[in-house]
């Protein structure tokens, strides 16, 4: 398995790292350990998000971790970067196509084994279930479970990502299960210093030291 597909796994949010946090938080989050930054913005400026995606891909660089874009192969291309593609967000196929065989790409499999096994075929780097508890980015009552994690972790050979209301103390059961990343948004970054992100994002990753 790839160095960087273990381990801590930051989202970015456009409400919370407004303001001018965006950069010194994310630093912050990788200066703590994180290894795979997802740049999410669902935002139709074109021109600020590659200018934010090109600061974030130097960041990575400089502390060793991979940068993905949320739902855009384009923007990923033409940074030389991965991807995260959500259900409907595009062809896998034609994303892999697009960035090549190394590239990372990430796929949304929501709770259902059947869309991580579509996944596995069209050639998915990683697969990502939730919700697995309340999550502030993504509402509603939670979807899977730590059976379904197990299960996955035994079915696929390919790295698994838990997203969904992950936090310090739950995160320690899904990687017992078979995370080989959690994926965290707002344990992370809902902070009141870039101090307090990095303490987080060590705290996070330590976590996979236990196991």
């Amino acid at each position: 398995m790839s160095p960087q597909l273990r381990g801590l796994y930051a989202i970015t949010d456009s409400q919370l790292l407004a303001d001018g946090k965006l950069l010194p938080y994310v630093e912050a989050a990788l200066a703590g350990g994180a290894r795979l930054l997802q740049y999410r913005d669902k935002s139709g400026d074109a021109a600020r998000r590659l200018d934010e995606a090109s600061a974030l891909h130097e960041l990575c660089r400089r502390h060793g971790a991979e940068l993905l874009i949320n739902d855009d192969a384009e923007l990923a291309a033409r940074l030389g970067v991965g991807v995260h593609l959500g259900q409907g967000d595009g062809s896998l196929v034609a994303a892999r196509r697009r960035l090549g065989g190394d590239a990372i790409i990430g796929a949304t499999c929501h709770a259902q084994l059947e869309l991580a096994e579509q996944a596995v075929a069209d050639g998915a780097s990683y697969l990502a279930f939730g919700r697995f508890f309340n999550s502030n980015t993504k509402p509603g009552a939670p979807a899977a479970t730590l059976e379904l994690l197990n299960e996955a972790h035994s079915r696929f050979q390919l790295p698994i990502v838990a997203i969904g209301g992950v936090s310090l103390d739950n995160a320690p059961a899904l990687i017992a299960r078979g995370a080989s990343l959690i994926a965290v948004i707002h344990a992370l970054f809902a902070a009141d210093s870039a101090a307090e992100v990095e303490r987080r994002a060590r705290a996070f990753s330590a976590l996979f030291a236990a196991h």
